[in-house]
């Protein structure tokens, strides 16, 4: 069984939040972030729209970590 590190917990996390994010944009028409670091996006919302797509990647590398494991 593959162990979590510190990187893949992070990870999870901020999928979730990108999850969550897209479906208030979905049911609601609201962007946290926008909402958050203002609209429309300054540098900041960028960024933090990148960490959340690193983090999706890194999700998938995940996915293909573990099923080589088992």
């Amino acid at each position: 069984m593959y162990k979590l590190n510190i990187l893949d917990k992070i990870s999870f996390i901020l999928v979730i939040i990108g999850a969550i994010n897209w479906a208030l944009v979905g049911l609601f028409n609201l962007d946290l972030v926008s909402v958050i670091f203002g609209s429309p996006i300054p540098m900041i919302g960028r960024i933090v729209y990148i960490i959340i797509g690193a983090a999706g990647i890194n999700m998938i590398y995940f996915i293909v970590k573990t099923r080589r494991n088992k």
